[in-house]
């Protein structure tokens, strides 16, 4: 099976169809919350993983869209942009937000999929080798895709125990074997690893393998449609540069 899983989108058409439209045939795609927030176009994000079939999982801001009290932790441009979100989907994007598990792992993978951690779904940041380690106790199965901080990231299990993290530039390739391992895609709309290009996995579960793609889009596109909007001008201004 090839699987393309993708992670914190927020609102940018402009680079999930780039994402789309680079993939190639792929039988199933995954996606690992923060459809929303941030970014100009919720409702044509949503459209498209409607298309694809996408199947997912509901992130912070996904909640936030959907009226979680959550809003108050934001910091002031994500809080703006969760309002500006709130007040602009329409009822059939809501709805969709608002039926999206916090965890689920698809039927014959063994793959389950979350946002923040299993531990803490919505929230968790699985950025150290040690929160990696706490999570995979509650796992039900061997691996796991994250999202939520936007950066390309793996953490494997060690031969002789423990657990190990490595960075991943463009392009790279994961075997997969019997060590356990957690890995995150990167962020499509909005990537904060000093590479603005939209990143995303492609997972051949017969071949064994996770790679990861960057795509150029147009990132003009969506800042112009950001400013039309009224979004903050630092949201507008990182895309620039992936932070």
């Amino acid at each position: 099976m090839r699987v393309a899983v993708l992670s914190d989108i927020h609102s940018n058409l402009e680079a999930l169809e780039a994402v789309l439209g680079s993939m190639g045939t792929v039988d199933a795609v995954w996606h690992l919350g923060d459809v929303v927030g941030y970014g100009p176009e919720p409702d044509g994000v949503v459209q498209r993983l409607r298309d694809v079939a996408a199947v997912g999982v509901k992130g912070n801001h996904d909640d936030a869209a959907c009226g979680s009290a959550a809003i108050a932790s934001f910091n002031v441009d994500a809080r703006a942009a969760a309002e500006w979100t709130r007040a602009h989907i329409g009822e059939e994007t809501r709805s969709y937000l608002a039926a999206l598990p916090e965890l689920i792992a698809p039927a014959g993978s063994s793959f389950t999929l979350v946002h923040g951690s299993p531990r803490h779904p919505i929230w968790e940041y699985l950025d150290t080798v040690w929160a990696a380690h706490e999570n995979l106790a509650l796992l039900e199965t061997p691996h796991c895709f994250v999202g939520h901080t936007h950066v390309p990231i793996v953490f494997r299990q060690r031969r002789g125990g423990g657990m190990a993290a490595t960075a991943v530039p463009p392009e790279s390739r994961l075997r997969l074997d019997d060590r356990r391992v957690v890995l995150n895609p990167g962020s499509v709309g909005q990537p904060r690893d000093g590479n603005p290009a939209a990143s995303y996995v492609i997972l051949d579960t017969d071949a064994g393998f996770a790679t990861w793609r960057r795509v150029a889009y147009d990132i003009g596109a969506t800042q112009a449609a950001m400013i039309v909007a009224g979004l903050p001008p630092r949201l507008v201004r990182r895309l620039s540069f992936g932070q």
